[in-house]
C-alpha cells in the first residue's frame, strides 16, 4: 500500500491499531500519519517488538483495510 492509500485510509487505520494496541495514544498516531515507516518506528518504539515483527503487523492491518 502506498502512501496515498495509507493517507487516504488513515482513520481506519488508526482505529485498526488502536483495537489491537490500546497503549498507544493519539499523539502516537498522529506522529506516523500517512507514513509506513514511521507507523512502523512508532509502533516498534512503543510496543518494544522487532522490526520484522512490527512490518508482519502493519502489513496485516493494511490486508484489512
Amino acid at each position: 500500500m502506498d502512501r496515498d492509500m495509507i493517507e487516504g485510509k488513515w482513520t481506519e487505520i488508526k482505529g485498526q491499531l488502536r483495537e489491537s494496541y490500546g497503549e498507544l495514544t493519539d499523539n502516537d498516531l498522529e506522529e506516523a500519519k500517512g507514513s509506513r515507516e514511521q507507523m512502523e518506528g512508532v509502533l516498534q518504539q512503543k510496543l518494544g517488538k522487532s522490526k520484522e515483527e512490527v512490518r508482519q503487523t502493519v502489513d496485516r492491518i493494511l490486508d484489512k483495510v
